[in-house]
Formats: C-alpha cells, sequence, structure tokens
C-alpha cells in the first residue's frame, strides 16, 4: 500500500479570485493534485475560460460569479459548494485589489480607502467565516490559507489602504491559528514577491521599476501564479497538518534585502 500526502482526491477547495493570476496558480495545482476545485470571481467570461481550463485538468472543476465584498453572495456561493461536493476542506481567500488611485494620502476620499478594504478585508471575514462554519461543522479539520502581500510588512507609499488590508490579514490569520487548532482546522499565510499578473503589469513596462527591483531578486526573475501551486497543495495536505500560524513568503528572495 503507497503513501502519498499530497493526494487531495476526495477533498473540495474554495478559491476566490480563482479566474486569474495567483488564485488560478492555486486552482491548477489543486486540481492536478486530485481536489475538487470551485473558483470564484466577478468576470463571468473570466470564470468560464479558467473553468473550461481546468476541466482539463479535474472535470469536476467549477466557477461561481461572486463579489466576495457582498457577504449575500458569498453566503450564497458557499452553500452552493457544499451542495454541489458535500464538504469544504480548503478556503483560499484570494481575491483582492489594489489601490486605485496613486496619490498622496491625505487626499484619498472615504471612497478609496473603503472600496479597497470592502473586498481585501471584509470579503476575506466573510469567506472565512462562512468556510470556518462549514469546516467545524464536519469536524474533519480544513486548511485556511490567505494571500497577503509584503507591503503588509514594509507599508507602501500612496498604498496605505491595500497595505492596511492585508497586515490585516495577517492578524487574522494569527487568530484563527489559534482559535481553530481545537478544530483540525490549520490557517497561514503566503507572501507573494513581484508576481506578473494582470494587478502588476503596468509597472513591468516601467524601466525605472525594472532597474530599481530586479536586483533586489536573488532569482533575478519575476514570479509566475504556477509558483505558488506548490505550497497551495502542501498547505492542503496532510504534509502539513501541524503546520500552522505561518507566514511564508514566495518572493525569489526579495525579502532578504
Amino acid at each position: 500500500m503507497s503513501y502519498d500526502a499530497f493526494d487531495l482526491t476526495g477533498k473540495v477547495a474554495v478559491i476566490t479570485g480563482g479566474n486569474g493570476g495567483i488564485g488560478l496558480g492555486f486552482a491548477r495545482a489543486l486540481a492536478a493534485a486530485g481536489a475538487d476545485v470551485s473558483i470564484w470571481g466577478t468576470n463571468a467570461a473570466k470564470n468560464a475560460a479558467a473553468e473550461k481550463e481546468l476541466q482539463e485538468i479535474n472535470p469536476s472543476a467549477s466557477s461561481i460569479q461572486c463579489d466576495v465584498s457582498n457577504e449575500e453572495q458569498v453566503e450564497e456561493s458557499m452553500s452552493s459548494v457544499v451542495e454541489k461536493y458535500g464538504r469544504i476542506d480548503g478556503c483560499f481567500p484570494n481575491a483582492g485589489i489594489g489601490t486605485q488611485n496613486q496619490k498622496p494620502f491625505f487626499e484619498h476620499s472615504n471612497e478609496d480607502w473603503f472600496s479597497v478594504l470592502d473586498v481585501n478585508l471584509n470579503g476575506v471575514f466573510y469567506t472565512l467565516r462562512a468556510a470556518t462554519r462549514q469546516m467545524v461543522s464536519q469536524g474533519e479539520g480544513g486548511s485556511l490559507v490567505l494571500t497577503s502581500s509584503g507591503t503588509a510588512i514594509q507599508g507602501s507609499a500612496k498604498g496605505q489602504a491595500y497595505a492596511a488590508t492585508k497586515g490585516a490579514m495577517l492578524a487574522m490569520m494569527m487568530g484563527l491559528s489559534v482559535e481553530m487548532a481545537r478544530y483540525k482546522i490549520t490557517a497561514n499565510a503566503v507572501i507573494p514577491g513581484w508576481i506578473e499578473t494582470e494587478m502588476t503589469s503596468g509597472l513591468f513596462g516601467w524601466d525605472k521599476f525594472v532597474d530599481n527591483v530586479m536586483p533586489r531578486i536573488p532569482m533575478r526573475r519575476w514570479g509566475q501564479p504556477d509558483d505558488f501551486g506548490a505550497i497551495a497543495v502542501y498547505l492542503m495536505s496532510e504534509a502539513s497538518r501541524w503546520h500552522t500560524g505561518d507566514v511564508i513568503k514566495i518572493d525569489g528572495g526579495f525579502s532578504i534585502f
């Protein structure tokens, strides 16, 4: 009899913001490891394209159009996942937006501030609350994997709203790692480095940015969404059952300097 600690067959994962970027990188690997994956996103066309791609890896993959800043939509979406698959074993609250207006902090409006918090913080709260409720009721443990950011530690000039949400996510994760341990539910966070996604595409075309940042990345390349697949599988697998409360940097060595 063989033992594969990374086999996720029979497990169900929810990935918000799973129709592109890091979220899709998570989803591809989880599906390949045998998990039934449900990706959530607001863009129906992107959802459909990602769902089609994932179904070529694992035919059970599905997508849901959901705005995580809307509490009712999150509750309905989580219920739909349970109705379809019967359970939830992993939750990856990955959906997020950046600061929309790069202007001085004292010029930020309430709308600038709360639009980011609604998605990046409230959305994570709604998603994790619904997921942990289901996991606790199942009584079989589970995995929570939050996508934070280096700005949670370093801050971000003119991007304070984004950085604040990512820092709050780390605090939320650490609290969950303690509270949920009695239910055999682990909670960890991933801090990505500079990844080639839609959110960062503008920066990577800016020569000054590239000239300043690339020399600080020992691996000498930008990260790719698929660089996050293996860590997703690990954190949802039996291999990580005693690994909780951690902040894991996947950044090509950027944070060393």
